[in-house]
Order: C-alpha cells, then sequence, then structure tokens
C-alpha cells in the first residue's frame, strides 16, 4: 500500500492542482471548462501530473540533501532555506509547464491566471512540506540540542575531573613529605600517619559517587587535619567544630580542602586556626579563619587551591554557592555557602 501510494501520489496532486486551478478560474470567468474540447482538458491534466512527478522528484532530492546536514544544525534558518527552495521549485516548475500551456489555450494568459497558476501550487507544496517535514525538522531539532547538551556535560566532567585530580599531586607531596621526617623521629607515630594517609588516598581514588555524604568529607577532612598538625608547629592552636547535624547531606566531595589546606599553608603570626562546619535552612556553611605571619601575603597568588575551587563551585553549584574571602590585620577568613536543597 504504501509503496502504491508512493507511485500514485504525485498524478494526483498534479490532478489537484488542476482542479482547484480550472474551479477559481472558471468560477471568477463564469465559464465551465467541461464543455471545451476534451482533448485540450485531457493534455492540461496529464501535463499537471508529469509536472507532479517532477515536483516529487524534485523535492525527495531536496530533502535528501538537507538531511544530510541536519546531525551538523537544525533551526529556523534550516526550514527558512528550505522553504526558499521549496518556492523556487514550484514557481520554476509552475511557470516551465503550466504557464506556457495556459497561454496556448482558450482566450490566453491574463494577469489574473497568472496569479491563480502561480498562488495555489505553492499553496498546495507548502502544506505538503509542513505535513512531511515538520516530524522530520522537530526530530533533527530535539536532537541536535541533545548532542549540544551531552557534549558540554562530557566537556564539564572532562573539567571537572582535571580540576579534581589537580588536588592530588599537591597533597601527596605534602603528605609524603611529613611521613618522611616523621620516620626519623617516631616510627610508632609514622605508621599511623601512613594509615590516614591511605584513608585519604581511598576516599579520593575509589569513590566514584558524584556526590557524597557530608559526614564523609567532615572525616575526610579530619583524617587531614591529623596529617597537618604533624606537620605544624607546636604553637599552633586549632579550633575545630563539626556540627552533630550535619550527617546524610550530600555534597561533592573535596570542596572543603582547599580553604583548609591553605589556613595551614599560610597560618602564621599566633598560629591560629579555626575551622567551623553548621547547617542552616538552606544548607551548608563552612568556615575557616588563620592568622598570618608579620610579612604581607598574597594569598590569591599563591598556588591554584582557590581558583581551582571557584571554578569547581561554577561548575557544580552555579546560583547555588556564596564564597567569601576576607583579609585583614587579624588574619584571613574563608567562608562557603552550599545551597544543598532541592
Amino acid at each position: 500500500m504504501k509503496k502504491l501510494w508512493r507511485y500514485t501520489y504525485p498524478a494526483l496532486s498534479g490532478l489537484l492542482i488542476y482542479a482547484t486551478v480550472r474551479v477559481v478560474n472558471d468560477t471568477v470567468a463564469e465559464v465551465r471548462f467541461w464543455y471545451r474540447d476534451w482533448r485540450i482538458n485531457a493534455i492540461e491534466i496529464i501535463t499537471c501530473m508529469l509536472m507532479g512527478y517532477l515536483l516529487d522528484f524534485c523535492f525527495r532530492k531536496l530533502f535528501r540533501k538537507f538531511d544530510r546536514s541536519m546531525h551538523r544544525t537544525a533551526g529556523y534558518k534550516t526550514v527558512l532555506y528550505e522553504l526558499l527552495w521549496v518556492t523556487i521549485i514550484v514557481e520554476v516548475s509552475v511557470n516551465l509547464v503550466i504557464t506556457p500551456m495556459a497561454a496556448l489555450t482558450d482566450n490566453g494568459l491574463s494577469w489574473g491566471d497568472f496569479a491563480i497558476i502561480n498562488i495555489i501550487p505553492l499553496l498546495y507544496c507548502l502544506i505538503y512540506y509542513t505535513a512531511v517535514r515538520s516530524n522530520k525538522l522537530l526530530q533533527a531539532y530535539v536532537n541536535n540540542k541533545l548532542q549540544l547538551e551531552k557534549v558540554a556535560n562530557d566537556q564539564l566532567q572532562t573539567e571537572l575531573k582535571f580540576l579534581k585530580a589537580q588536588y592530588h599531586p599537591h597533597f601527596l607531596f605534602n603528605a609524603l613529605n611529613t611521613i618522611y621526617f616523621q620516620m626519623d623521629d617516631n616510627v610508632g607515630e609514622a605508621k599511623k600517619t601512613i594509615e590516614k594517609f591511605s584513608e585519604l588516598l581511598r576516599y579520593q581514588l575509589y569513590d566514584q559517587q558524584q556526590t557524597v555524604p557530608v559526614s564523609q568529607e567532615i572525616e575526610y577532612l579530619k583524617n587531614f587535619i591529623d596529617i597537618q598538625k604533624v606537620r605544624s608547629s607546636e604553637r599552633l592552636q586549632l579550633q575545630t567544630h563539626f556540627d552533630q547535624a550535619l550527617n546524610g547531606q550530600q555534597v561533592y566531595p573535596l570542596l572543603f580542602l582547599p580553604l583548609v589546606e591553605n589556613a595551614f599553608k599560610y597560618v602564621g603570626g599566633d598560629y591560629r586556626i579555626s575551622i567551623d562546619a553548621i547547617t542552616n535552612a538552606k544548607g551548608i556553611e563552612f568556615t575557616v579563619s588563620n592568622s598570618l605571619p608579620s610579612q604581607d601575603l598574597d594569598i590569591k597568588q599563591n598556588g591554584i587551591g582557590l581558583e581551582n575551587l571557584k571554578r569547581r563551585l561554577e561548575l557544580l553549584y552555579p546560583g547555588k554557592h556564596e564564597l567569601s574571602l576576607q583579609k585583614d590585620d587579624n588574619g584571613f577568613k574563608a567562608k562557603l555557602k552550599l545551597n544543598t536543597g532541592v
């Protein structure tokens, strides 16, 4: 049935165009075309049916050409470009086939005849185009959107993996350096540090979840802080507070680490570090402050930690985070607010 329709549709469309043109034209002229010589009507009908096959052939070639490029783009420009070509094909075909035939029959070709002959076939072809191409163009548009979103998502995932991986070498060097010097003083303590270090690596290397419970992140920070305390001066005044309500909230891993790492890296003066994590109505508030040495340090220009963190927050919590960095005579304070709600 589908094959039969494929070969009969062009003839039927040509016949429909002829009948419509004749009805409209003869109604205005108040004549009846079936009173004419049947041979003239037969020639006109056969010619219009052949034009239907010509239009069908041109449209199929045109649509196949556009289909090959739809994997790259499919938008309103594609539709406009196709419509332009449909219009050109119809008008050229009509004026090559029907217009000369109308000029040689009856009383010649008037401006009214010319307008009717050019407008009616075009209207029918535009209806045909809408019926045939709307679903195809919509599907191509959706597929292109999905493909662009997939490419963008893949790029973001690649960048996130790269940003996350940047923490590993820096932390690995510091931890190994701590264990190296600890081995000379106390082998037993060095073993404990290695155990904590292995827990940190396990968290970083083997946890493949996109988000983790904040309790895991806090446990990671505690192990990290214990290792840093071994490396720090005995003058260090460390205060930590982790809200007991921080338990099952889901967060992306290693977002708090750069702030804690920065505090230990730049602490000086009174050697005071304060780490505070609480929950609020919107999510989590994480604050780290530390005293600074007497010499002026440009914290933002040392290392990649803070810039890395800012970029990860933009990718992971767009519009749902607030990071404030304050430096004054009393020290440096960093506060990160995460909106972990739905």
